[in-house]
C-alpha cells in the first residue's frame, strides 16, 4: 500500500477505499514508518496503557504481606483479615485480591479433580457447640530422626473449635488422658463422631471399645460412622488436609518440635484464621464450653426393674440361666441389664445401648452399633 502511495499516483481515499481501511487507520500507520523504526509495521498490543480500575499500589503490597504472612490463607480469609486489622481501608473484592496474588507468583496451580457424586449422607445436624465432637487419628508420619507420629484431633462439630492435637499412641491408655484433659476443660459432649477403628470402635457388642465404654458411661453417646465412609466425617477430614499441610510438609526433626507445631497451629487456628463455614469468623467466636462438668469418676448405669443385672467377668462372660455367655471383652467389669422380650429371647442392654440378643438356646448374637440409614439390613437387631 505504501509503495503505491509513495508513486504519487493514487489519493489517500482511493487507497483506504481499495484495501478497505479508514483514513485514521492510513495515517496512524503513516506516522509508524515515518519514526524510524524497523519494526514499525509489527502488530501492536490493544490494551489500554492505564486502566482507571487499577488497584492503587499501596494496598497491593499490603495484600501481598499479608499473604507472605498467612502463606495458607485463600482471597476470601485474606480479605476478612485485613478488614478486620483495617476496616477504614477500602479493600478491593476477594477475586481482585486472587488476581493481586496471582501476578505477584504467589498462588500454585492446582490440578482440577473431578468431583464425586453427593451420596446424600450428611453429618448429623448439630444446633450448637458440644452437641458433638469429632475425632479421628491423623494419618502417622515419621519425624526427621525417624519417630513415629500419631497425632489425635479433637474437634467441636458446631463452631469447628479444635479442641485437641497432640501426639499420643493409637491405644486406649495412650488416649484416654488425652480425652479427660479435654473434659476437665471443656466439660462433656453429648456425642463423639468417629470410626470404627481402634481405640474407637471394634467388631465387638455395639461397636464398643474400653474408651467408647468410658464415653458412655459419662453420657456421651458415641456416633460410629459407616465402615470405610471417610465422608461421613467430612468436616474433620478437611481440617486434616489443612493441618497436614502447615504442620508436617515437610515433618518437623522430632516429636517435641513437630508438637510444638501443632500446638502453635491449634492456636492459630481456632483464634486467627477464618473459616468458610462460620462466615468468615474464627472459631473461637463461635465456641462456648460445655456446662456438663466432667465428674470425678464415672458411676455405673442404672436399669429398669425388669432388668437382671449381671456383671460381666474377666473372661468377658456373664452368668445365665446357669450357662456362662460371652459378650465381649470391652465390657469386662461393667454391669449390664438383660431384660425379656415377648418372642422369648433377652436383648442385654449397656446404659441405653442394646448390645445384643441372648436366644432361648442361650446364644449370644452382638449388634451393630446404631446408625441412621444403614447400608447392610442385616447389621441391625430385628
Amino acid at each position: 500500500m505504501f509503495v503505491e502511495y509513495d508513486s504519487g499516483n493514487w489519493s489517500v481515499s482511493e487507497l483506504c477505499r481499495r484495501y478497505g481501511i479508514c483514513r485514521d487507520t492510513f495515517y496512524e500507520w503513516r506516522g509508524r514508518r515515518e519514526t524510524g523504526d524497523p519494526a514499525w509495521f509489527v502488530e501492536r498490543s490493544h490494551a489500554p496503557k492505564q486502566c482507571w480500575q487499577t488497584t492503587d499500589a499501596d494496598i497491593a503490597k499490603k495484600v501481598i504481606a499479608a499473604r507472605r504472612r498467612f502463606p495458607y490463607m485463600g482471597p476470601r480469609k485474606l480479605l476478612r483479615v485485613l478488614e478486620s486489622k483495617a476496616a477504614g481501608i477500602a479493600w478491593p473484592a476477594a477475586s481482585t485480591i486472587g488476581d493481586i496474588l496471582k501476578r505477584a507468583g504467589l498462588v500454585e496451580p492446582v490440578k482440577r479433580r473431578r468431583r464425586a457424586l453427593d451420596q446424600g449422607r450428611p453429618c448429623t445436624a448439630v444446633t450448637g457447640p458440644n452437641d458433638e465432637w469429632s475425632t479421628d487419628f491423623k494419618g502417622w508420619f515419621r519425624t526427621l530422626d525417624q519417630q513415629r507420629i500419631d497425632p489425635l484431633t479433637v474437634v467441636d462439630s458446631h463452631s469447628r473449635f479444635l479442641i485437641e492435637v497432640r501426639i499420643v499412641a493409637p491405644t486406649t491408655e495412650g488416649v484416654r488422658p488425652c480425652f479427660e484433659r479435654a473434659f476437665r476443660e471443656y466439660g462433656l459432649p453429648r456425642a463423639i463422631r468417629c470410626d470404627n477403628g481402634s481405640p474407637f470402635g471394634s467388631r465387638g457388642a455395639a461397636g464398643l471399645t474400653k474408651l467408647s465404654v468410658w464415653w458412655t458411661k459419662l453420657g456421651i453417646a458415641p456416633h460410629f460412622i459407616h465402615p470405610a465412609s471417610p465422608q461421613e466425617n467430612g468436616r474433620h477430614e478437611r481440617m486434616h488436609r489443612t493441618l497436614k499441610k502447615q504442620t508436617s510438609a515437610p515433618p518437623a526433626r522430632n516429636a517435641r518440635d513437630q508438637q510444638a507445631r501443632f500446638d502453635n497451629f491449634r492456636r492459630h487456628y481456632n483464634e486467627e484464621r477464618p473459616h468458610e463455614a462460620l462466615g468468615q469468623q474464627p472459631p473461637a467466636q463461635a465456641y462456648t464450653a460445655s456446662l456438663r462438668a466432667m465428674p470425678e469418676r464415672a458411676k455405673d448405669p442404672w436399669y429398669d426393674a425388669d432388668h437382671r443385672v449381671r456383671r460381666v467377668r474377666g473372661s468377658g462372660e456373664v452368668k445365665w440361666k446357669g450357662e456362662f455367655v460371652f459378650i465381649g471383652e470391652a465390657l469386662v467389669n461393667e454391669l449390664v441389664g438383660i431384660a425379656e422380650l415377648e418372642t422369648g429371647d433377652h436383648v442385654v442392654r449397656f446404659c441405653d445401648l442394646d448390645v445384643g440378643l441372648i436366644n432361648r438356646n442361650g446364644m449370644f448374637t452382638r449388634f451393630a452399633p446404631p446408625r441412621e440409614g444403614l447400608r447392610e439390613p442385616g447389621e441391625h437387631p430385628a
